[in-house]
């Protein structure tokens, strides 16, 4: 029960922690292409890696095993930790997260976030 309970929690950290990564490193890359700039800087990236790392592995190494665990049959030792449907899950997932923010990021608000609105005096 502790063994697949332990398994189930590896696949769901890594389907997160990739889709996370993901989403990151195409966000960065894409708007440091587009805008010259990136939307994310170092130091920006290293906090999100280290609150998505603390996060979701304190939410995964809580979750206690059920009997319904044992309902299920073991997976073989050939079974690949990534299967086709995490990866699946992953990229949908990605690419719904990469609509929202360069939906947020290149057709949000003119002007960006920290530019003054109205005329300029002097």
């Amino acid at each position: 029960m502790w063994g697949r309970n332990v398994y189930d929690s590896i696949s769901k950290f890594l389907q997160f922690q990739l889709t996370v990564n993901v989403v990151a490193v195409i966000v960065a890359f894409t708007g440091a292409c587009i805008t010259q700039d990136s939307p994310l800087k170092a130091v920006q990236m290293l906090w999100v890696n280290l609150i998505m790392d603390t996060f979701a592995s304190l939410a995964l190494a809580t979750e206690p095993p059920t009997e319904a665990l044992l309902l299920r049959k073991p997976y073989g030792r050939n079974k690949p930790l990534i299967s086709r449907t995490m990866m699946k899950n992953i990229l949908g997932h990605a690419v719904y997260q990469l609509t929202i923010i360069f939906t947020l990021l290149f057709a949000g608000e003119p002007g960006g976030p920290g530019e003054r609105k109205g005329k300029e005096k002097g």
